[in-house]
């Protein structure tokens, strides 16, 4: 095999090891590796709407609804109706979501040192320039795509 039919499966591997050691570790605290993806995305910032919040973690919208629900359940999150859009919610931590990622956060501190020690100071910029190329790029097709569907079920819904 050549590096071309290789990367997806390099990509693959490292994406299930960082899972599996990121499932471990946020287990201890008592979220899992997506749940954190979501805290962390909230903690960067204000509210978000769910459809923002879906867009920046990246994943589905659907998930990320599930997910709020469950961690609202638990009081680490907080979703209110949209200011401005009767349609959309936001969501934002609560006191507790933020102590909750902090201690996440703290968890997955090895991970990040071991990845960190794996690679040179100015291959882990150029690995994270290369992982968003594919990612932007794979997304884009998909983007066109998904604003196809959206335009034909506006246009049926008119």
């Amino acid at each position: 095999m050549d590096g071309n039919s290789e990367l997806p499966m390099a990509l693959r591997a490292a994406y299930l090891a960082l899972h599996r050691r990121s499932e471990a570790q946020f287990g201890k605290v008592g979220v899992t590796a997506d749940q954190f993806v979501l805290l962390a995305t909230l903690a960067r910032g204000d509210s978000l709407t769910q459809r923002e919040l879906a867009r920046r973690m990246p994943s589905d919208p659907s998930t990320v609804r599930a997910m709020l629900v469950l961690l609202e359940k638990q009081g680490l999150v907080r979703r209110d109706a949209h200011p401005s859009d009767s349609r959309a919610r936001t969501a934002a931590l609560t006191a507790a979501g933020k102590r909750k990622f902090e201690q996440a956060f703290a968890a997955g501190e090895s991970i990040r040192d071991q990845m960190i020690e794996t690679l040179q100071t100015g291959d882990i910029a150029l690995l994270v320039k290369l992982l968003t190329q594919v990612a932007e790029s794979l997304n884009s097709e998909f983007a066109s795509v998904a604003r196809f569907d959206s335009k034909v079920a506006e246009e049926e819904e008119s």
